[in-house]
């Protein structure tokens, strides 16, 4: 099977399987998920990515108590069950489970939170190719460092930025950068690598610590403090940061040319950074 699905245990072809009407996942968005890229059916990051998991099952009070061993192992089921791919997606969310809808939790004594998982072959974005951005303001809810279900802000966002011909949406709160739709968004001024700080404006990105970890060990300044538009638009460059397509610079923001001044800096980040996947993805 190219494309694998598991839902509480069993295991299918993605299109075959199937998740009960009653997944709170489905009429409250009241879940987690995290995803990541596979290489040699290693997982990447994927300790990084269940601490964000378990920490934002923690903030939104979901009672999953499967072990970290066991949420592996079960992830792994998924991977080995896949045709080899040289890269692969692995998603996985976690919902409070099956019950009849209504607001408050139900009894965890009777209702078990639902692991849901998939893995596909995935063709990652060249990191050569620079991002074309729009601006939006800020409209999501303050629990943005939840990687929650609930994306309709999110999925706005990128909808208008596709209707642009362009990549991405950068999300501004006033002034003051965020991040954007389904990425990290930080600059770099005067070799200073200036991002956003890990409050819940923003989603703690597993690329953007990485690359912080980078930079510091290569010499690079890192500012975690905010930045606006108007610094966004006057930094030498822009770095876009997610999970499957690493980090990649920007060159347009709502048709204005931005960034481009310091391309070795950018280069020496995305080296590492791939040196960093391939090493840890290795058989």
């Amino acid at each position: 099977m190219k494309e694998v699905g598991y839902y509480n245990g069993k295991i299918g072809p993605l299109e075959e399987m199937t998740v009960p009407m009653q997944d709170r996942a489905l009429y409250f968005g009241d879940g987690i998920y995290e995803a990541t890229c596979v290489a040699n059916r290693v997982p990447f990051a994927l300790d990084d990515h269940l601490d964000r998991m378990y920490n934002s099952l923690r903030l939104l009070e979901i009672p999953f108590h499967m072990e970290r061993d066991q949420v592996k192992a079960e992830l792994q089921r998924v991977i080995d069950a896949a045709e080899e791919s040289p890269v692969q997606f692995l998603y996985w969310q976690i919902s409070r489970g099956v019950c009849m809808r209504n607001h408050p939790f139900p009894d965890p004594e009777k209702v078990k939170p639902s692991l849901m998982i998939y893995v596909k072959p995935h063709t990652m974005k060249s990191m050569d190719k620079p991002y074309k951005l729009i601006s939006m303001e800020d409209i999501r809810f303050k629990l943005c460092n939840i990687k929650t279900l609930n994306l309709i802000p999110s999925v706005l966002a990128n909808q208008r930025a596709v209707e642009r011909g362009c990549d991405e949406a950068v999300l501004h709160r006033g002034s003051r950068v965020t991040e954007c739709a389904h990425s990290n968004v930080s600059i770099i001024k005067d070799g200073i690598f200036k991002t956003h700080p890990t409050d819940h404006y923003i989603l703690p990105g597993i690329t953007r610590m990485h690359i912080i970890q980078i930079c510091k060990d290569n010499g690079i300044i890192v500012d975690e403090t905010p930045f606006t538009m108007a610094e966004l638009m006057d930094a030498d460059e822009i770095i876009v940061s997610s999970s499957t397509k690493f980090c990649s610079p920007a060159c347009e923001m709502n048709g204005t040319p931005i960034g481009g001044k310091a391309p070795e800096l950018v280069k020496l980040i995305q080296e590492k950074y791939m040196e960093k996947f391939e090493n840890e993805t290795a058989n």
